[in-house]
């Protein structure tokens, strides 16, 4: 216990003698997303040994540890896990505010400022990147918790981004302006596969998020049968348009409890939640949870959306009375005293069938949200806001806080494309926000209060919807740092990686409907040429073979050693292919060739299937992508009238 006493203290002197000053701070800070807090950086340069001692606090669980050795592994690190820092070698020591344990103590002796963790935010944590007298690197991350560590490894993966050799000393303090933030996969049409929902797990824990909401709409154990349980087995047919087995759903839990992320497995009873007549309804709702719950699910939602939003009093007070029972049901069954963390259940989510406010008067709006006021303050309750597809602000907040008397939970539909299914928003925010038709063309991003939770309804393909949840995830964690352009270039590298974020980023205003403005001016600009008798093709000529190169080297992931480059291609793979014959066409005729006319409208690869409606209303039909629909689409048919 001793010499266990004397590593730490000597591990924290090492921290102290290298912690940056601050005459040696510089503005050259580590690009980390979501962007930190506060990021001092100084001129010492440290490395770390090949191997690198592990150095946990009781308190920092397996999922946390299992991540710093997937990190260090990446790098191609050797992590020990073992009880104490030793010098020469690296050392990484996690550990939980106050908890008196190494990290503890090693902040304690490095005289870091701690008043962070006073502050009403989430997530809240210390990483300090540090070396010994021989440039050895060491790293110190106290949390508020565990999932407060894990937070940090992110960011120290981000720091690896620049090798493990020569990087600068760095103290970051940081934490979360929300608590919970991620995903609701609460769109219309197929729900996304196994293999897709766990790729965004770790996409997830790479970027801080930790909110994944289950309640896809066409999953008829979701809605068409929501007392039922999964089937042990499904058909490939079936599986292809998102059906999940008991087996699946295991592992869905089980890869998100290792990425930290709140699998939230949502019900949907319908009229049934109200109905006087149902009187069951909560014994049938609790049956299916326990199912679930021996699945690995430790928390729940309900929703009532859009099945009819009900004003008469009986009917207001049995939904308040029935989500209050049940949540009392839940914790009677999971969290009495002694129960381990890890087998108790969280708080309910309730999506409740008035969830955008302007859909009634006022008054019936605040008797609506006042009657579920006296449900357990725990529930999160959810809105969209003044209308379904409204962007999160203050105003809506406030209204709606007013009425419940608590935070409300923000659903937000972005950037959904359930509504536009054969359309993507492949853009900044801004931009998707002028694309997206049922978007407020001017909505821009607040400082909000009177909510935790932003969870967003991304579009049917989840790969492709990463660009944006990387945004989403870099303002919610710090709105007032976030800035949009900077934002989605980096999201644009973190979706593509070194490999393909320059084809992705060529090609991404493409895949859009709307184009790319600088297209339209050039084939402004082409057609006066014309009309001149003096065609000047070069500029087009130049530009769609930039776009022709880019789609084939995002084809390559297509064969690509990563699931995750794989999985994004299946997404993308009817915009991109129709894309590149798009490109190839336009730049023949430019050049005066004939071209074998491509069927657009009914071209196979050019195709997807979707899914609509819910319950008992549930079809299957076949959509045609729309990239470059606005210019390049109507141009390639000038172009075939003016070869005649």
């Amino acid at each position: 216990m001793k010499n266990l006493i004397i590593s730490f203290v000597a591990a924290a002197m090492t921290l102290a003698s290298a912690a940056p000053s601050s005459a040696s701070i510089r503005n050259d800070n580590y690009r980390i997303f979501p962007v930190p807090h506060s990021q001092d950086v100084s001129e010492e340069k440290v490395s770390f040994t090949d191997e690198v001692n592990i150095i946990a606090g009781k308190d920092i669980d397996k999922a946390t540890i299992g991540r710093a050795k997937e990190i260090l592994k990446e790098q191609g690190l050797k992590a020990n896990i073992t009880g104490r820092a030793t010098t020469g070698v690296s050392n990484l020591i996690l550990g939980v505010n106050g908890a008196n344990d190494a990290a503890d103590k090693a902040v304690s002796d490095a005289n870091l400022d701690r008043k962070l963790f006073s502050l009403d935010k989430y997530d809240k944590h210390i990483l300090s990147l540090t070396g010994d007298k021989k440039g050895n690197a060491n790293v110190v991350i106290l949390g508020e918790n565990t999932d407060a560590v894990f937070c940090g490894l992110a960011s120290l993966e981000q720091i690896f981004g620049n090798g493990t050799k020569n990087l600068s000393c760095v103290n970051i303090f940081d934490y979360a302006d929300i608590r919970h933030r991620g995903i609701i996969e609460g769109y219309y049409g197929v729900p996304y596969s196994a293999e897709v929902t766990k790729d965004i797990f770790r996409f997830m824990a790479k970027y801080k998020m930790n909110t994944y909401m289950y309640g896809a709409k066409s999953d008829p154990y979701h809605s068409q049968f929501w007392s039922y349980p999964y089937p042990e087995t499904i058909t490939p047919d079936q599986e292809r348009i998102g059906y999940l087995s008991k087996d699946m759903l295991s592992g869905i839990t089980e890869a998100a409890h290792a990425s930290k992320v709140d699998f939230i497995w949502a019900i949907h009873p319908g009229t049934a939640f109200t109905d006087p007549d149902y009187t069951d309804v909560n014994e049938l709702i609790m049956g299916k949870f326990k199912y679930m719950y021996d699945l690995g699910v430790r928390q729940f939602g309900v929703f009532v959306d859009d099945c009819g939003v009900p004003d008469d009093p009986a009917s207001l007070k049995l939904g308040a009375d029935r989500l209050t029972e049940l949540q009392e049901l839940i914790d009677k069954q999971w969290n009495q005293q002694g129960t381990a963390r890890e087998n108790m259940v969280k708080p309910l989510q309730y999506v409740p069938q008035l969830y955008a406010y302007s859909w009634v008067r006022r008054d019936a709006a605040r008797r609506f949200f006042e009657s579920l006021s006296a449900t357990p303050e725990k529930i999160n309750i959810y809105i969209t806001g003044q209308n379904v597809w409204s962007v999160p602000n203050n105003t809506d907040l406030e209204v709606v806080e007013g009425f419940l008397g608590r935070e409300v939970s923000w659903w937000w539909n972005y950037p959904c494309n359930d509504n536009d299914m054969t359309k993507l928003f492949t853009m900044d925010m801004y931009t998707n926000f002028r694309d997206e038709s049922h978007i407020g063309n001017l909505a821009r991003l607040e400082e909000l209060q009177g909510t935790n939770t932003i969870i967003i309804n991304p579009m049917q393909q989840g790969e492709i919807s990463k660009i944006s949840l990387f945004s989403v995830a870099d303002y919610t964690w710090n709105m007032a740092g976030y800035n949009n352009e900077q934002s989605y270039r980096a999201a644009i590298r973190a979706v593509g990686g070194k490999q393909y974020s320059k084809a992705l980023e060529t090609i991404a205003p493409y895949l859009r409907y709307y184009d790319q403005d600088a297209l339209a001016y050039a084939v402004k600009n082409y057609k006066e040429s014309v009309a001149l008798g003096q065609p000047r093709a070069n500029e087009l000529i130049g530009m769609l073979s930039e776009v022709f190169k880019a789609c084939g080297i995002i084809e390559t992931m297509k064969t690509s050693e990563s699931q995750s480059d794989r999985l994004f291609y299946a997404d993308l793979r009817p915009w991109l292919l129709k894309l590149k014959a798009m490109s190839t066409d336009a730049i023949s005729l430019l050049k005066g060739n004939s071209i074998v006319a491509t069927d657009y409208e009914n071209y196979p690869d050019f195709q997807f299937e979707v899914l609509n409606g819910m319950g008992d209303d549930i079809s299957l039909s076949t959509r045609i992508a729309e990239p470059a629909a606005e210019v390049l689409m109507p141009f390639i048919e000038w172009l075939k009238m003016q070869n005649k």
